[in-house]
């Protein structure tokens, strides 16, 4: 089942991957209701003009795609817009729900492994864990927050990829590979969004 999406990415350095995946989505594409190329530049509007357009597009998905990339906490919105489709928004007599979020780490150099420390856990299995520094912290405070914990193991802290965090990061090829595994799997989450502890209202992030 297609769900409507949302994507927030810094526009200065992430738009060709945007576009790489609404072309991924295929037919799903339709059900995006965030900007494109062909959407107004409202770069010379009002903050305010600015945040009503980006709620309209908001207002009404399920689903949104947050694009990972080096700068992207050099963004005035992705910050707010990740709080914003956390929360259940009111409007008039309906009250949307809290969206399923997916990270997309976008390559530098052929590679993701920018935001990435590659370890050993104490089963000699290779893990990963990632550069919270960064990342905004609504993102990283959404990250191993399932409740009960989903991990493989405790004496390592080994999650599980998939449903250990309400927020998944993924290698962009993988997502571009299977949209409609992660889309869903955000979705599923926000179903069940009491099996997670969400934090919206955490500091703002700072550049790096």
């Amino acid at each position: 089942m297609a769900h409507k999406t949302f994507i927030s990415y810094k526009y200065s350095e992430a738009q060709g991957l945007r576009d790489e995946i609404l072309e991924a989505l295929g037919d799903d594409a339709t059900y995006y209701m965030g900007e494109t190329s062909d959407s107004p530049d409202l770069t010379d509007t009002s903050t305010e003009n600015i945040k009503k357009n980006l709620t309209d597009m908001m207002y009404g998905t399920s689903v949104t795609i947050v694009i990972i990339s080096p700068n992207m906490t050099d963004s005035k919105w992705i910050d707010w817009e990740i709080k914003y489709c956390l929360k259940k928004i009111s409007r008039k007599d309906r009250i949307s729900q809290t969206n399923g979020v997916v990270g997309v780490i976008m390559e530098q150099n052929g590679t993701c492994d920018w935001i990435k420390n590659h370890l050993i856990n104490c089963h000699g299995t290779p893990v990963i864990k990632f550069k919270d520094e960064l990342l905004f912290p609504v993102i990283y405070k959404n990250r191993y927050n399932s409740n009960p914990p989903l991990k493989h193991c405790d004496s390592c802290n080994t999650w599980d990829l998939m449903n250990g965090s309400y927020i998944t990061l993924v290698d962009e090829d993988e997502f571009k590979r299977y949209p409609t595994k992660f889309i869903d799997n955000a979705f599923d989450k926000s179903e069940n969004e009491s099996n997670y502890v969400i934090s919206i209202n955490v500091e703002e992030g700072t550049s790096v």
